[in-house]
């Protein structure tokens, strides 16, 4: 997506800043930014949100990049180390964990990669984004979040949206959805500019994820939500 904001007429009206979809919920809520690609996750914690556009990051099953990877079968985990990078891959673990798999475990924080090395006997890991698509083949056993949250609930998952806090010209986020479209169908050319020998990647991005945000994803989204909102409640001692 991101492809189609550098050209013109949208890379003339916005300045763009690459940043992690975590790293830009801070910004949008101090005003220093007016749209950020952020994780599903966060938006529970904006009082009032806009989503901008007709394209996000998401996945209708086998997503390959958000994964838990374990040395023994599901039933026999005992500890799952968290990955660092990403608050909502790891409340979909939880929420998966207690409501699909119906399983209670010991989570772990990591801090940093570390943690690889410690994914062994009944203690499993949490790993997304490169560095899962890395450690494919390298566990005994390999839960897709994607897949597992498709079985659970019959509905694609959405990692990340296009949001502001505030509401913006419609004529403008027209385009800048637009921009977001030349940038997905113009995908290959973004594939043979890239290096990536430990998965195919033509395999990931046009079939592992998926970028158009039709009704049944924003459906998703709110059963998410409404999902990991009820799990806090459950867990709060009060």
């Amino acid at each position: 997506m991101l492809a189609g904001l550098g050209k013109a007429p949208i890379k003339d009206e916005i300045e763009l800043l690459l940043e992690f979809p975590s790293g830009l919920v801070p910004l949008l809520k101090k005003g220093e930014i007016d749209i950020g690609l952020v994780p599903v996750a966060a938006l529970a914690e904006f009082p009032e949100y806009h989503i901008v556009s007709d394209y996000c990051i998401s996945t209708n099953g086998e997503v390959a990049s958000v994964a838990v990877f374990s040395q023994v079968p599901m039933a026999e985990i005992e500890t799952i180390i968290l990955d660092y990078q990403s608050l909502t891959s790891v409340m979909l673990c939880e929420l998966l964990l207690a409501r699909y798999w119906k399983k209670s475990v010991k989570f772990i924080s990591a801090v940093n990669d570390n943690y690889f090395d410690l994914i062994s006997g009944t203690t499993a890991g949490l790993i997304i984004g490169d560095r899962a698509l890395m450690y494919i083949n390298k566990s005994n056993y390999q839960y897709d979040l994607g897949a597992a949250w498709k079985a659970f609930t019959g509905l694609p998952f959405v990692f990340a949206v296009w949001v502001s806090v505030k509401k913006l010209d419609k004529e403008f986020v027209k385009r800048f959805s637009e921009a977001n479209g030349v940038g997905v169908i113009e995908i290959d050319q973004v594939i043979d500019g890239l290096v990536f020998p430990d998965y195919n990647l033509s395999t990931y991005f046009k079939e592992n994820i998926s970028y158009p945000l039709t009704p049944t994803k924003l459906a998703a989204i709110d059963l998410y939500l409404k999902g990991i909102k009820e799990l806090a409640d459950s867990q709060d001692p009060q």
